[in-house]
């Protein structure tokens, strides 16, 4: 049995507002401030243009590696 979007939205929903309430004020800020960058993007149809943070951190780790010779 799958759930309809708007029953499994009205989840994810609940759950982030009771994290929000657990974890810690700093924590809670950045998750906020993500999940309105989110959003945004969504409103904007540019979610594809977004780049994976893993993808990025990923690239900068490649960056900082020596070169082998």
């Amino acid at each position: 049995m799958s759930l309809e979007p708007t029953t499994t939205m009205d989840a994810v929903a609940e759950k982030l507002d009771a994290k929000l309430s657990e974890w810690n004020p700093q924590i809670s800020q950045e998750v906020r401030a993500l999940v309105s960058e989110v959003i945004d993007a969504a409103d904007n149809d540019v979610l594809d243009l977004m780049r994976s943070r893993a993808v990025e951190q990923e690239v900068l780790d490649n960056l900082d590696e020596p070169a082998s010779r």
